[in-house]
């Protein structure tokens, strides 16, 4: 693999812009109904790039896009992985992993504590299925957080390259997608230790 470089997605950049589009729409089509066409990919792109947001962008040594990251502020301290994209080709060689250190990086630096995800088991597109055992489950039923202690992958959902990152699983959201369609919650500490403020007190 060539060196990743990673940098904010210029906005005046029309061409890398419409390449991280793809890059997106790509790496998602396969395996959700999220985004419905390339136009869907764009505007998701250029809402990550409005004021207070941060939209990273992996390219190789040519300038090629690799994958693309986004994040935003939500509350307090806390902020959201939101997407996370590498291009097919391009996936298991450590872009993934590389983005996500940078949006720590970046998060820390603005203060956060706290980067949390999302990452949905819903209906593959065209099998029915989904990807983890709490498919198809109604977690209302008994005890939603026994459902989540002994979850299984069983079709290579992305919780477990989030786990590899240092994410846990801190939650559950059922139904978020349609019946027996969750959205699994992880987050992971970034930045200062747990009892500093951004003025160095303990």
């Amino acid at each position: 693999m060539s060196e990743i470089h990673i940098d904010d997605l210029d906005a005046a950049d029309d061409a890398l812009v419409e390449q991280t589009a793809r890059v997106l729409f790509e790496a998602f089509q396969a395996v959700t109904d999220w985004l419905t066409d390339i136009e869907a990919a764009r505007a998701e792109v250029r809402e990550s790039l409005e004021p207070g947001r941060l939209s990273l962008v992996a390219r190789d040594e040519a300038g090629a896009v690799l994958g693309w990251i986004g994040g935003q502020h939500e509350y307090a301290r806390v902020w959201e992985l939101h997407p996370l994209a590498v291009s097919p080709p391009q996936q298991r060689r450590g872009v993934g992993q590389a983005l996500v250190a940078a949006l720590e990086a970046r998060v820390a630096a603005l203060g956060g504590l706290t980067l949390r995800l999302g990452t949905d088991d819903e209906a593959v597109p065209g099998t029915g299925t989904g990807r983890t055992s709490l498919f198809g489950v109604d977690l209302y039923e008994g005890e939603p957080l026994k459902h989540l202690l002994g979850i299984r992958n069983l079709r290579g959902h992305p919780y477990e390259f989030y786990l590899a990152c240092g994410f846990a699983i801190v939650g559950v959201v059922p139904d978020a997608n349609g019946r027996g369609e969750p959205d699994i919650l992880m987050a992971r500490r970034v930045g200062a230790g747990i009892h500093e403020d951004p003025s160095g007190r303990v």
